[in-house]
């Protein structure tokens, strides 16, 4: 690791970002800033509302939780350094900055991925094995799936930016993007890197399709549980706590598989970067709003408080 520190000025890294000065693009990075406070709030409020409330403390909402921390790190990691460089007309980044983006940034991506999986494992045991839940998801096992996820992602992080960190580089050092994007930045490597792209792409095809086959695997079991349901408003109830969770999946893999996943003679910069303001923005706003809007107890929890505040409010 040394060899980060050992890097000057002139190593730093130039963001061409996704905005320009025109009118235009000044509206649409305003647009950009308001999904992002929407998203901060949205989650620390999430967080804190399953923190405060004891009727949240079940597996489903400390699952969320750090959900909602994965979002609430992923919008605080690349787009704070968006706005400076937009706001101040740097474009500059140093060489520490752009190995700790590409290190967070792979590790929470992977960490949420495979978190996201293991909730519809959770989903599952909920509805086909009621009586079970407490024990089949106690608190070890629920700290173990939380554990694991975080281990897999950061182990990935480290070891990709490590890698990446250590590779030449050379000429303008222009990464055409808004913040350290890795396949954006392995196109200004001096030496050949094609190994290790296919060893990332096979990386990416493994940490995408292994929580989403536990994702298919799960919804498939729920789903031939509710059809063998005798209580048709059962089926419904259970449907409908795993709506929430499927609207994310999709947010989230789509976007991720959109981008990893695609043949390289069909990606450009244009499509990748406004893709990436789509899960690294707008699905950390939207995650919060999905399982709030979407959930009673959650509601039911803001609308308490809200009472609360009302009735200090009168003394």
């Amino acid at each position: 690791m040394e060899i980060w520190w050992n890097q000057s000025s002139t190593d730093d890294f130039i963001l061409l970002g996704i905005f320009s000065n025109s009118q235009t693009d000044v509206v649409l990075f305003s647009v950009v800033m308001m999904v992002f406070t929407v998203a901060l709030c949205g989650n620390v409020l999430l967080i804190f509302l399953i923190y405060i409330d004891s009727r949240l403390h079940t597996p489903m909402y400390f699952f969320l939780s750090q959900l909602s921390l994965m979002d609430l790190m992923l919008v605080c990691t690349n787009v704070p350094k968006m706005a400076v460089n937009f706001l101040s007309g740097r474009k500059s980044i140093s060489f520490v900055g752009c190995g700790v983006q590409i290190g967070l940034f792979v590790s929470l991506v992977g960490s949420e991925g495979l978190l996201l999986g293991l909730m519809a494992y959770d989903r599952y045991v909920a509805i086909s094995h009621p009586l079970h839940y407490p024990i089949l998801m106690n608190r070890r096992i629920c700290l173990q799936i939380v554990g694991s996820s975080w281990a897999f992602g950061v182990i990935d992080g480290v070891i990709q930016m490590v890698v990446v960190m250590t590779f030449p580089y050379c000429g303008l050092r222009e990464v055409n993007h808004f913040f350290c994007e890795m396949l954006s930045l392995l196109k200004l490597v001096c030496v050949d890197t094609s190994i290790f792209e296919n060893v990332v792409f096979v990386c990416c095809v493994f940490m995408l399709f292994l929580p989403f086959s536990i994702v298919l695997a799960s919804y498939a079991r729920i789903l031939k549980a509710v059809l063998y349901m005798h209580s048709a408003q059962a089926g419904k109830k259970a449907l409908a706590t795993c709506s929430s969770h499927l609207t994310a999946v999709s947010l989230f893999y789509g976007a991720a598989m959109f981008i990893y996943l695609r043949p390289r003679r069909y990606r450009t910069p244009s499509h990748d970067k406004v893709v990436s303001v789509f899960y690294t923005v707008l699905t950390p706003m939207l995650n919060p709003l999905i399982y709030s809007l979407r959930n009673r107890e959650v509601l039911g929890v803001v609308r308490r408080g809200l009472e609360h505040c009302r009735m200090g409010s009168k003394f």
